[in-house]
Parts: structure tokens; C-alpha cells; sequence
């Protein structure tokens, strides 16, 4: 009990919204959300994926939170406490594996984001052609060791934060990091938006064509839903463990969503209208980031070398603080796992969690270029955990997460966390509970099923 009550917290209620929304934002939001809507018309794209927000991303979200908050433990402890002596606790182990098996893997993406700020900045990318810019591309992630070595100093950026602890690290970096981030992101907008022939893009990006949705846009946008509100992975739970007992969990959850929602639209007003100016498609998938947009800000800002040096090295200083957000708290889950259900010091998990997802990560690395000829059924290691966490993991771990809390978990204590012991009115909750009993469950089935490819 000593341990329960001298639990660390978040010191403010903005830390607590700052740091669940650095969870969430991620390179999901300014990779993965652009290349999803250039491929599924535009802006109806992103009227539909607001939509799966706001009726399956935060109803599990903040169920997600009501599991950690309540338990007051790590995610595979907390299923254990609510759930003593049924199979629900591996739905918490399971979100442990996820959370390693991702930042294993994802360190790779985000340690590429700190090669490209060096090249940013030493303006490696000035008299580059298209064909330069692939050539390039391919050749670094191949590279024997380069991207190796940028994985493991990301690595370490994020042991270094997470060593610190709750309110002195997780909170504190996120409370520089996010603010950070916005600013960025709306100078960067403002740059794009300027553009001669801008207007294409924006014009693309804000009104909705409905002509191009079909059942495949609205299942991806289902799934970019799920991927970039961090749900199901056991960052959200482990997070709300450190929550106090005033925080409002659905109001947290919807400021989540807002922050995590505009991230991604502001990345698109980032790289649609800059791409329109120079007659870049917009569907050019997810090589946007790495080969298409320095090729962007070279024929935008050519004349102005210094400009585009600029904003190339912002541009990219936006995601590395996007996926460091990311890869603390995922590191957090195991490290917060290890300390307490081992007994270990925080510092000697961290260390753990880091070697073990360091060398996770140099075979990751290894499998896109050396080590391409190791495969586990037809993918190299990089594939084939990414595969296995988005396209399995965390689908189930949200749809358990969903019909644990909406059909299994005694009811009292989930309208006691949901409406803060009776103080948010009773139609919110049921509301809420109806979206997570029936809807968010069909909606992930969906998407499990659609992902796995039996809907085609």
C-alpha cells in the first residue's frame, strides 16, 4: 500500500494534457496523417477522421485512462488489481510487449529525423534533383551503420528524460516540447500557405470532395485514428496512473484529441500547399517527409538559400520533438512496468528498457539494408514488427480495452472515474458508455479485419 500512495503524479493539470498529448502526437500525426489524406481526396478524408475521434478514438481513451487512474499501477499490473485472478491481465501484458516491440522499431523512423537536421543545417540538400533526393534517401537508410548510430543517440534522449522521472522529466520536457512544437508548426504553415500556387493545396486540404470516399478511406481513417491517438498501447494507462484524483478524464481526453487532431491538420497545411506550389502530387505516400518535402523547400526557397536552409532544419527539429514525445512515453510503460513489478531502481529498468530496445533497434535498422535477406514470413524485421503492433496489437489491445471497461469492470467504479465521483452530468457518461459498449468495438472489428485484408 506504501507504494500505491507514494505513487509519483503529474504536478499540474497542463502537465497532465501536455504530457498525454505528447503520448499521442507523434510522427503519426505529421508522417502518417498527410500521406493518408493525399491518398483519400483531402479534406473529407479529414472530416471523417474527426468523426472516428470523437466516436471511437477518445470513448476509449478515456476508458484507457480510467484503467490506469483507478489501479494507480503500471499497465499490466492494473488488470491484475481491477481483474484479480482472470485472463484480463494480458491485456496489459500486452501492451507492455507493444509499447517495447514499437520503440524498438520507431526509434529507427525517428532517428532518421536528426540525420536530416544535419543535413538541414550543413545544407547538404542545395542542387539536389528529384532523382538526387531518392538516390540519397536510399542510400542512408541502407547505410551500414549511419542510421544505426542516429537510432541509438535518439535512444538515449529519450532514456536521459525518462530516467528523470515523472514530474521532473515526462512533464517537464513536455511542457518545453509541445509549446515547442505548435510554434513551429504555425511558422512553417504561414510559410507554405505563401506560396505562389498555393491555393491548390489548401483548397485541397479544406474542401471535401465526397466523390472520393469509399469504404477503404473510411477504414484508413479509422485506423490513422487508432495509430495516432496512442491507443491500446498502454502509454494512455500508464500515463493516468500518474493522474491526481481532480483531473477530469473526458475533458482530458477531449483536449487530447483537439491537440493531436490539430497537429495533424497543421502538418497538412504544412506540406499540401507547399507541395501544390511546386507540382508535387499530393498522394506521393509515405516517402513525403524524406524525399519529397527537401525537394519542396529547395524549389520554394532556392532563390534564398539562407530561407530555405531555415526552414528545412525546423521542419525537421518538428519531428524529432514530435516522435521524442512518442518514444518517452513509450519507454515509460516498460520502464514503469520493470521498476514495480520486479522491484528494480527506475534508473536500472530505464537501462534495461534502452538496451533492449537499442539492439530491437539495430536489427530493425540493419533488416532495411545489410540484413535485408532475414525475413520472418516474406517481411524484414522493420516490416514485420510494424505489422505485427499496428496491424494486431493495438487493434486488440483497444477492442479489449473497450469491452473491459464497457461490459466487465464493476459499474460503479467506472461511473466514479468517468464523472469524477457524480460531478460531470450523468448524460455525458451515458452517452459515453453506450459509444463504448457498441460502437468503438464494431468500428475496431473493422478495422482488425480490414487491416488483416479479409475485407478485400
Amino acid at each position: 500500500m506504501t507504494a500505491k500512495n507514494n505513487r509519483a503524479n503529474f504536478g499540474s493539470k497542463l502537465g497532465v494534457i501536455l504530457a498525454s498529448a505528447g503520448s499521442a502526437v507523434g510522427l503519426g500525426n505529421i508522417w502518417r496523417f498527410p500521406y493518408e489524406t493525399g491518398e483519400h481526396g483531402g479534406a473529407a478524408f479529414i472530416l471523417i477522421y474527426i468523426a472516428c475521434v470523437l466516436f471511437f478514438g477518445i470513448p476509449i481513451m478515456v476508458a484507457e485512462f480510467s484503467i490506469g487512474r483507478r489501479s494507480r499501477s503500471n499497465t499490466a499490473r492494473a488488470y491484475q488489481i481491477l481483474a484479480p485472478g482472470t485472463p484480463w491481465k494480458w491485456v496489459g501484458r500486452m501492451g507492455v510487449l507493444a509499447g517495447f516491440l514499437i520503440l524498438g522499431y520507431y526509434s529507427v523512423v525517428a532517428g532518421w529525423t536528426l540525420d536530416y537536421i544535419v543535413q538541414a543545417a550543413t545544407n547538404s540538400f542545395a542542387g539536389q534533383s528529384a532523382d538526387g533526393f531518392i538516390h540519397a534517401f536510399n542510400g542512408f537508410v541502407q547505410h551500414p551503420w549511419l542510421p544505426a548510430f542516429w537510432m541509438l543517440v535518439f535512444m538515449l534522449m529519450t532514456h536521459f528524460i525518462v530516467v528523470k522521472g515523472v514530474e521532473k522529466g515526462i512533464e517537464r520536457s513536455s511542457k518545453i516540447m509541445m509549446p515547442m512544437l505548435f510554434i513551429i508548426l504555425l511558422v512553417l504553415a504561414g510559410c507554405a500557405i505563401s506560396l505562389p500556387g498555393s491555393g491548390s493545396g489548401l483548397k485541397f486540404l479544406l474542401m471535401p470532395d465526397f466523390s472520393k470516399l469509399n469504404a477503404d478511406a473510411l477504414l484508413s481513417a479509422m485506423g490513422q485514428t487508432f495509430f495516432s491517438l496512442s491507443v491500446g498501447m498502454g502509454c494512455l494507462c500508464t500515463y493516468a496512473s500518474y493522474f491526481r484524483k481532480d483531473v477530469n478524464l473526458p475533458k482530458t481526453a477531449l483536449n487530447v484529441g483537439l491537440i493531436d487532431t490539430s497537429v495533424a491538420v497543421l502538418s497538412g497545411l504544412i506540406i499540401f500547399p507547399a507541395a501544390f506550389a511546386v507540382g508535387i502530387q499530393p498522394d506521393a505516400g509515405p516517402s513525403l517527409l524524406f524525399i519529397t518535402l527537401p525537394n519542396v523547400f529547395q524549389q520554394a526557397f532556392g532563390s534564398l538559400p539562407w530561407l530555405a536552409v531555415l526552414l528545412s532544419v525546423m521542419f525537421y527539429v518538428l519531428l524529432a520533438l514530435a516522435a521524442l514525445t512518442s518514444t518517452i512515453s513509450l519507454h515509460e510503460v516498460v520502464t514503469a512496468y520493470l521498476h514495480e513489478e520486479f522491484n528494480m531502481t527506475r534508473r536500472k529498468a530505464a537501462i534495461l528498457v534502452t538496451v533492449g530496445c537499442s539492439i530491437l533497434g539495430v536489427l530493425s535498422s540493419l533488416s532495411l539494408g545489410l540484413g535485408k535477406e532475414l525475413t520472418i514470413f516474406g517481411m524484414t524485421l522493420f516490416d514485420f514488427f510494424d505489422y505485427l503492433t499496428a496491424k494486431i496489437m493495438l487493434p486488440l489491445g483497444g477492442f479489449f480495452i473497450a469491452i473491459f471497461t464497457g461490459w466487465f469492470l464493476d459499474k460503479r467504479i467506472v461511473r466514479e472515474e468517468v464523472s469524477n465521483n457524480g460531478s460531470l452530468k450523468m448524460w455525458i457518461y451515458r452517452s459515453w458508455l453506450f459509444l463504448l459498449k457498441f460502437v468503438a468495438p464494431i468500428g475496431i472489428a473493422f478495422i482488425f479485419i480490414n487491416e488483416l485484408g479479409l475485407l478485400k
